[in-house]
């Protein structure tokens, strides 16, 4: 039965064959039959052997080797992007605010330390944004951090800070010049940051009898793991100072940020507004 089946397979295609010669197609010994595809078969295009140079590349962020800090590359001219930011105007607040009342810091006590790095090209703009090293917060925000100071001068420390309030114009200016993958980094101008209210300080300590900046997991405005206040690396003496730092700040109701060791925010930044002065006109 079975070689009966064969043999009537077989005489089934010499006949199908046959049909075709004789429709004219000219079959040889090394005539291969091909099958067409299957009508959901899918055919995919090989990949182009020559990449594709119509896209720019986007600047990518470095890192400075000298003191730790990151760097963007500006989008464009820093100088264009302050004017245009100058003449901008900060997002429209709906609610029952404080009346603000911003203090410079050394004035409370000019044992303070200033290192503003916005007022420097040592940052992460690599530019100078702000027109003179200065920092100041709202009152009760300023008067709880003189009073961490004064207490931190019984271990021999004391407060270096590195930035306070700060204007919304200079807010806008980080945002419009770092590139678009880059921004998570910085505030979006549209609803400012805490900086902008005169609630955010970044600071670090300093050892009063010799000077020194105490040092701590990562540098100050190093976006990396080792910013974030629970990075376990670095050293047992830069865990210990960034744990005395956060304990003597969080006693007085400042709240850190936890990707940023040096950021506090004090607990009432929601009751002040956003602000745009420029420090020469807060005298």
């Amino acid at each position: 039965m079975a070689l009966a089946r064969r043999t009537q397979v077989n005489d089934t295609f010499i006949a199908i064959v046959a049909l075709l010669c004789s429709a004219g197609c000219q079959a040889t010994p090394d005539t291969a039959v091909t099958p067409a595809p299957l009508q959901d078969s899918i055919t995919v295009s090989p990949e182009p052997t020559t990449p594709t140079t119509n896209a720019p590349e986007e600047p990518a962020m470095t890192e400075d080797l000298k003191d730790g800090e990151f760097r963007i590359v500006p989008v464009r001219d820093i100088e264009e992007i302050r004017r245009e930011a100058l003449a901008a105007t900060p997002p429209e607040e709906v609610g029952a605010f404080r009346q603000g009342e911003l203090v410079e810091l050394t004035d409370l006590d000019p044992t303070i330390r200033l290192d503003v790095r916005y007022a420097t090209e040592e940052n992460f703009m690599g530019s100078r944004m702000y027109e003179e090293g200065r920092a100041f917060l709202q009152r009760p925000a300023a008067e709880a951090l003189v009073y961490i100071h004064q207490t931190l001068g019984e271990q021999d420390l004391g407060l270096i800070i590195y930035d306070g309030y700060r204007p919304w114009y200079v807010t806008k200016m980080f945002w419009e010049a770092t590139p678009p993958h880059q921004r998570t980094f910085v505030a979006n101008p549209a609803s400012g940051s805490r900086h902008n209210r005169g609630c955010a300080i970044d600071l670090g300590l300093y050892r009063r009898s010799t000077g020194e900046v105490l040092p701590m997991p990562s540098g100050y405005d190093e976006f990396s793991e080792r910013a974030y206040v629970k990075y376990e690396g670095g050293t047992a003496e830069q865990r210990d100072n960034r744990a005395t730092l956060r304990e003597a700040m969080e006693s007085e109701g400042f709240i850190v940020n936890p990707t940023e060791w040096w950021h506090f925010d004090f607990a009432d930044w929601r009751e002040y507004r956003i602000q745009n002065k420029r420090f020469a006109d807060l005298d």
